[in-house]
C-alpha cells in the first residue's frame, strides 16, 4: 500500500508504458487504484500491465494516438464501459522534437503541440462529462520546468507545456463547482534514459542551476501526482506544483 490511499478509485494514465507514465501508474496501483494505461507504444503496455496486476490491481491496455480526438473519445468510452467510472485522469503523454526556432518545421511544431496540449485538451474534455456527472473527480497534467522559465532550442516543447499550464488553471475554474479538481506538476531535470546519455560537463552544468544538486528520479515526480490525485488534496485545485530540486 502506497502513502495514499486510492482503494475503489479508476486511474488513466497516458503515456503509461515506460518512464515516468509507469511511475506513476504503479503509484496509483500501489494505493489500491484500478488504471487504464494509454500508450502509442504498444510493445511495452504488456510490461507495466504485468507490473500493475502483480501489486493485485487491474490493467487496462489501450492504444492510443492522444491527438485524435476520435481515438480518444474511443478510449474513454471503452474504461467507462470496462470500469464503469474515472476518479483520476493523468494526462502524461509527452514527446520533444527540439531544434532552434529559426529552423524548426511546421511539422515539428505540429507534432509537439498536438501531443503535448492538444492530447491534454482531448483527453481532459472526455473525462469532464463523466466526472460532472459524478460530481468528482481529480485531473492532474504534467507540465515542465521549462514551460515556466523557457529554454532555448524548445520552442515547441516549452510553448506546450506553458500552453498545458494555462489549461490547467482554467480548466479548474470551469469544473470546481462539479466536485472537479485539476492541478499540475512541473518536473525540473528528472533521471531518464533522456538525461543518461548526456555527458558530465553538461550534467555539471545543469546541477549548477539546482540547489539540491541532484537530477530528481521519477519517483519524485509520481510522489506529486500521487498527492495531488489523493483526496489529501481535496482543497488544491488550479495549482502547479514544481518538483524541480529549486530550479526555480
Amino acid at each position: 500500500m502506497g502513502a495514499f490511499d486510492f482503494t475503489g478509485k479508476v486511474a488513466v494514465v497516458t503515456g503509461a508504458a515506460r518512464g515516468i507514465g509507469q511511475a506513476i501508474t504503479l503509484k496509483l496501483a500501489e494505493g489500491g487504484a484500478d488504471v487504464a494505461i494509454c500508450d502509442l507504444k504498444t510493445e511495452w503496455l504488456e510490461e507495466t500491465k504485468a507490473k500493475v496486476e502483480s501489486l493485485g490491481r487491474k490493467a487496462l491496455p489501450l492504444a492510443v494516438d492522444v491527438s485524435n480526438g476520435d481515438q480518444v473519445n474511443a478510449c474513454i468510452d471503452t474504461v467507462l464501459k470496462e470500469f464503469g467510472k474515472i476518479d483520476i485522469m493523468v494526462n502524461n503523454a509527452g514527446i520533444t522534437k527540439d531544434g532552434l526556432l529559426i529552423r524548426m518545421s511546421d511539422a515539428d511544431w505540429d507534432a509537439v503541440l498536438g501531443v503535448n496540449l492538444k492530447g491534454t485538451f482531448l483527453f481532459t474534455r472526455a473525462v469532464a462529462r463523466p466526472m460532472m456527472k459524478q460530481r468528482s473527480g481529480a485531473i492532474v497534467n504534467i507540465a515542465s520546468v521549462v514551460g515556466i522559465m523557457g529554454n532555448p532550442g524548445q520552442a515547441n516543447y516549452t510553448a506546450s507545456k506553458g500552453g498545458v499550464i494555462a489549461l490547467t488553471k482554467t480548466t479548474a475554474k470551469e469544473l470546481g463547482s462539479r466536485g472537479i479538481r485539476c492541478n499540475a506538476v512541473a518536473p525540473g531535470f528528472i533521471s531518464s534514459k533522456m538525461t543518461d546519455v548526456l555527458s558530465q560537463e553538461v550534467r555539471d552544468k545543469y546541477m549548477e542551476n539546482i540547489p539540491l544538486r541532484a537530477f530528481g528520479t521519477q519517483q519524485d515526480v509520481a510522489n506529486g501526482v500521487a498527492f495531488l490525485a489523493s483526496d489529501e488534496a481535496s482543497y488544491v485545485t488550479g495549482q502547479v506544483l514544481s518538483v524541480n530540486g529549486g530550479m526555480i
